[in-house]
């Protein structure tokens, strides 16, 4: 009786057919050194001659850089503060007698604010004219009889230095009687008064307080990064609390840092003719540096060069990439503003991270797609 033959005994027969084929290909004594063979960097390409053709130079793209003026802009916060600050003080012990001055009115300078009594002051200035007036009488007679010969030296000299202390007594009383008057040292608004009309005051005791107010000054703190683009008459645009918006000029830039912020403080000048600015109020302050020539460039083109300074990879005519530094000046919505030598040159924006100084690349206009096109970039591209 046949027997049927078994699925594992057809399998063994076809992989036996086959193993017997591929012996006979003899492809098998080839495996390792076609292996070996991949392993192998691809042989250089020879001309007819049997010499390596050159490699192609490596190609970049660059845009040719447009250059305009950038003044930088410093955003800080301030707040105002009088121009001019005093407290009066009294200048001779007495009872008030007048009292000019109103909390919140506007005085002008030398005016007289307040007066002390002083009847017995004033008595000892008519008394020092009346003796200084008779001394000068006294020394007229002894003139003329020195002349004459009738009257010693001696006396001459007396009668002289009588009269010089007679002044000096007339001029000791008017500066008595001057002390009873207090007046304004400077225009401005009275903030304070501490006394009364009748009130009796001590020398030195304070009467007023006076604030000048125009100009007004805005007072900031400027970082240890930024102080060095701030200077004496940069111009400075300041929004106030209560919205006024208002311009004015850098008149003060302190030469040593707080112990305490290490920043620096400035002060910026405001006209305020009306008082319509009044002193603690906050200010968002904006400093313009000086214009330099910049570049404006998207972020991703800054390159490092083999030290670490920041910069970026350019071209020129030459097509020979190269590195140059830059100084950043400012960071905009835009991009990086730079400063550098530019000029004659076309930046690198992309490969610039391939390249090596002393490279001869092959140059192509970066192009753009406007759909995906970032902000102005302050330069224009290669067309």
């Amino acid at each position: 009786m046949t027997m049927p033959i078994r699925f594992h005994r057809i399998a063994a027969l076809v992989v036996l057919v086959a193993a017997g084929i591929w012996v006979g290909t003899g492809k098998f004594s080839s495996v390792g050194s076609e292996e070996a063979h991949a392993s192998q960097p691809a042989a250089s390409p020879e001309t007819a001659a049997g010499q390596p053709v050159a490699a192609s130079p490596r190609t970049v793209s660059a845009i040719v850089p447009e250059i305009n003026d950038h003044a930088r802009e410093i955003r800080i916060s301030g707040v105002t503060a009088p121009d001019k600050h005093a407290v009066l003080a009294a200048r001779s012990n007495g009872i008030i007698e007048s009292l000019s001055l109103v909390k919140g009115s506007a005085v002008k300078a030398t005016t007289v604010v307040m007066t002390l009594e002083g009847p017995d002051m004033t008595a000892g200035v008519t008394i020092a004219e009346v003796t200084l007036d008779q001394r000068k009488r006294e020394l007229e007679v002894a003139e003329k009889l020195f002349a004459r010969g009738s009257l010693a030296e001696t006396q001459l000299i007396n009668a002289r230095s009588a009269l010089a202390a007679a002044g000096a007594e007339m001029n000791r009383a008017r500066a008595a009687v001057d002390r009873l008057e207090l007046r304004a040292p400077f225009s401005g608004v009275v903030d304070s008064i501490d006394v009364e009309l009748g009130e009796w005051v001590q020398e030195g005791a304070p009467i007023a307080t006076i604030l000048s107010l125009d100009p007004i000054v805005v007072l900031a703190e400027v970082s240890e990064q930024d102080i060095g683009f701030v200077a004496p008459g940069a111009t400075a645009s300041l929004r106030l609390a209560n919205g006024t918006e208002m311009g004015g000029k850098v008149r003060f830039v302190a030469k040593a840092a707080s112990s305490d912020t290490r920043t620096y403080r400035i002060e910026v000048a405001l006209p305020n003719a009306d008082y319509r600015i009044p002193s603690g109020m906050t200010a968002d302050v904006r400093l313009y540096t000086a214009s330099v020539a910049t570049v404006t460039v998207p972020r991703s083109i800054i390159t490092l060069s083999e030290t670490g300074e920041i910069g970026l990879r350019v071209v020129g005519t030459d097509n020979i990439a190269r590195f140059a530094a830059v100084e950043l000046i400012d960071d905009t919505a835009e991009g990086l503003v730079l400063t550098g030598k530019f000029n004659g040159v076309r930046i690198i924006v992309a490969g610039q991270d391939l390249v090596r100084d002393g490279e001869t690349v092959t140059v192509i206009a970066a192009t753009r797609n406007p759909a995906e096109a970032p902000a102005k970039t302050g330069a224009e591209v290669v067309e």
